[in-house]
């Protein structure tokens, strides 16, 4: 039963990716445990993204719309998936939701998965690019406790590196972990909410937009 509920999710994924790709559209798929800080990152990210490409957002959550009404602040189109029990976001989600705001060609598409270091690393969405986002407020061990979302990301985002004096939280070791999981990882630490080390993240990232 799993194996074909994957399967047919990776073929609906495809046809995602290759919709994307046919639009020049380059896709995202950010990830993390509740509270790594997900939203503030793309609350950072869009409006000094806004004036090089358009920008439209997916939220996944659960229950609520509070994540959607932030990004909605912003001015650029944003749709909210709730999931009700479920623990991820599916390619049919995201299919759904692309149909229903219309991604502009040429754009940055930001998928804002559920808040969960597990489900979502199974179910491809027809994404570009995986980031994986770990914050300093979490254990520095979190690569080798998840290693299937570290094995499958592209990206990782170490977060809140602001509290890095007051917190317990080993930042060169926690990158060795991920990279023992995976030595192709791009690694970025950044602080959102200060914006110390957004820049370079935001210099990586407008590299990528320019290959699209």
């Amino acid at each position: 039963m799993e194996q074909d509920v994957l399967m047919q999710n990776n073929l609906l994924a495809e046809r995602n990716r290759g919709y994307f790709e046919a639009r020049g559209i380059l896709a995202l798929n950010f990830l993390s445990s509740p509270g790594s800080g997900k939203t503030s990152l793309l609350e950072k990210m869009i409006p000094l993204l806004r004036e090089v490409r358009p920008v439209s957002v997916i939220e996944g959550d659960q229950q609520t719309m509070q994540d959607a009404e932030r990004i909605d602040a912003l001015g650029v189109p944003v749709v909210q998936v709730n999931t009700g029990t479920g623990c991820h976001l599916d390619a049919a989600m995201i299919n759904r939701a692309v149909r229903e705001m219309d991604v502009a060609s040429g754009s940055l598409l930001c998928i804002e998965n559920v808040g969960n270091l597990v489900c979502p690393a199974l179910f491809d969405l027809g994404e570009a690019l995986k980031v994986v986002i770990i914050s300093t407020t979490e254990g520095d061990d979190k690569p080798l406790k998840y290693p299937t979302m570290f094995h499958e990301a592209d990206v990782c985002i170490l977060n809140k590196i602001d509290l890095l004096p007051y917190v317990p939280f080993d930042a060169a070791a926690c990158r060795e972990h991920a990279m023992r999981v995976n030595h192709h990882l791009e690694w970025f630490e950044l602080s959102a909410a200060t914006g110390e080390g957004v820049e370079e993240w935001m210099e990586w990232l407008k590299r990528r937009l320019e290959q699209v």
